[in-house]
C-alpha cells in the first residue's frame, strides 16, 4: 500500500452557491479535488474526509446535521474511507486523524479542499509540524472575499497570499494538471 494520503478537506455544501458561506472558484475547485480523489483511489492511496461541523445551532454554517454540513456530492466518500468530523480548523486537533495516518504508514499528505486561508492552512501546517511531507493541489482548494478594518480582499487575493505562505516553507504546491501528470504516479 502506499505511504501517501488524500486529506479532502471540508468540501461540503454550506460552500457551494445557495449554501450559507459561498466561496470563490468552489465549483471548479471541487472538480479539480474530485479528479485527485479518482487519481488517489487509483493509486491505491489512503482517501480520508474531513468535515467540519458546529454544534451551535446559531453558526453561520456547517451546522451539525444540517444539509449544509454534509459532504457534497462531488467528492463524497465510498465504501472503506475515513470520515474525520471536526469543530476546529486544524484537522488534527482532537481527532483521529494523526492516528488513521500513521496505522497506514503514511509518510506523505496531499491536500485539497477549503477555505485556503483557514482549514487548509491548518492542516497543511500541523502536517508538516508533525512530520509529514506536504502537497497542496492549489486549484483544488478554494477561498472567499476577507474583511480586515474596512478593507475588502479579493478571493483570488486571500487565495494567492495563502499558496505563496504555505510554500514557501511548509508544503509544496502543485496544480491539478501536474500533480495528475506526474506526482501522482510517483511512488
Amino acid at each position: 500500500m502506499s505511504k501517501r494520503a488524500l486529506l479532502v478537506i471540508d468540501i461540503q455544501n454550506d460552500y457551494f452557491p445557495g449554501g450559507k458561506w459561498t466561496l470563490s472558484n468552489i465549483d471548479v475547485a471541487a472538480d479539480n479535488a474530485a479528479r485527485v480523489v479518482r487519481a488517489a483511489r487509483s493509486a491505491g492511496d489512503l482517501v480520508v474526509h474531513v468535515r467540519h461541523e458546529n454544534l451551535a445551532a446559531d453558526a453561520p454554517f456547517f451546522v451539525a446535521g444540517s444539509t449544509g454540513a454534509e459532504i457534497h456530492e462531488k467528492v463524497l466518500p465510498v465504501q472503506g474511507e475515513d470520515v474525520v468530523t471536526k469543530r476546529y480548523a486544524n484537522s488534527f486537533r482532537e481527532t483521529n486523524l494523526k492516528t488513521i495516518l500513521d496505522d497506514s504508514d503514511v509518510e506523505e499528505v496531499v491536500i485539497v479542499g477549503a477555505m485556503s486561508h483557514m482549514c487548509v492552512d491548518a492542516v497543511t501546517r500541523a502536517a508538516n509540524d508533525l512530520g509529514y511531507r506536504v502537497t497542496v493541489i492549489h486549484d483544488a482548494c478554494a477561498s472567499r472575499d476577507l474583511e480586515f478594518d474596512g478593507v475588502v480582499v479579493p478571493a483570488a487575493h486571500v487565495h494567492a497570499a495563502f499558496m505563496s505562505a504555505l510554500g514557501f516553507a511548509y508544503a509544496d504546491m502543485v496544480s491539478t494538471e501536474r500533480y495528475l501528470g506526474t506526482a501522482a504516479k510517483a511512488p
